[in-house]
């Protein structure tokens, strides 16, 4: 079977040893090289490749920022290529995806490619791959902490947004709408997986599909049968559910 693939890496000593190694398999078809997350996400979307290996400590667009922009359930199956400590990397092993980790040698390199042919060939490889990366973001968020910038796409280009910017969130499908004070962004995120990204001292989930910026907060009035209407500093009303009684409390202590 031919594989097409791309090499991610910023690193070209890195990126080219693993172009060198993969030039040895007569199933691999390179399709791209690329040196930056911003090149990496336009040419997965252009490419289409069936097996991506990212690196994923970059400057700017890291690779965890490349999986956010595409969509982990529209993900090739991927190769996470790290330097982390071996915690982060057992994070990996627990999670059943595949990694390497730089320096690597010939035979871990083979090793992990032979995982990726195995996983590309199996009947269920889009949803178990696409579960996978996922767990992965979700260990490597959790080290890394809560975001401070979120990538978004403008036009043909990934620019970030400071969270502080971010005036409320709305959830549409399995994409969010990421609200600022005179534009609007939309990212390939579900709510759940962007909510828990974010500091809870800053947002707050007031309905299932608001999450708001309690900075930006300028009044909560009380509606009727339990619910709350919650104005933000840019004039938009938001109804709070009434499930949310914690949050409400919360936001009224901070307006105190």
């Amino acid at each position: 079977m031919s594989i097409a693939v791309i090499v991610v890496d910023d690193e070209p000593i890195a990126r080219h040893a693993i172009v060198r190694l993969l030039r040895d398999d007569p199933d691999i078809e390179l399709v791209g090289e690329c040196g930056d997350g911003v090149s990496a996400v336009q040419a997965i979307r252009n490419q289409s490749p069936d097996l991506v290996f990212l690196d994923i400590q970059m400057p700017a667009i890291n690779g965890m920022d490349v999986v956010a922009t595409i969509g982990a359930a529209r993900m090739p199956a991927t190769v996470f290529v790290t330097a982390f400590e071996q915690y982060a990397v057992r994070a990996f092993e627990a999670n059943a995806v595949d990694y390497l980790v730089k320096p690597f040698s010939r035979d871990r390199f083979a090793q992990t490619l032979q995982r990726a042919k195995t996983r590309l060939s199996a009947a269920d490889t889009g949803t178990r791959g696409a579960e996978s990366i996922q767990q992965v973001l979700d260990a490597l968020r959790r080290r890394e902490g809560y975001l401070e910038r979120v990538p978004v796409r403008v036009d043909e280009k990934i620019t970030f947004v400071d969270v502080d910017e971010i005036v409320w969130i709305k959830a549409s499908r399995n994409t969010v709408e990421i609200h600022l004070a005179d534009r609007v962004h939309e990212l390939r995120e579900t709510m759940t997986a962007l909510g828990e990204r974010l500091d809870p001292r800053r947002f707050a989930r007031v309905h299932r599909s608001v999450i708001i910026n309690v900075r930006r907060v300028q009044a909560i009035q009380p509606w009727f049968n339990g619910y709350h209407v919650v104005t933000m500093d840019t004039g938009q009303k938001l109804r709070m559910s009434r499930y949310q009684h914690e949050t409400f409390l919360r936001l009224v202590s901070m307006k105190e």
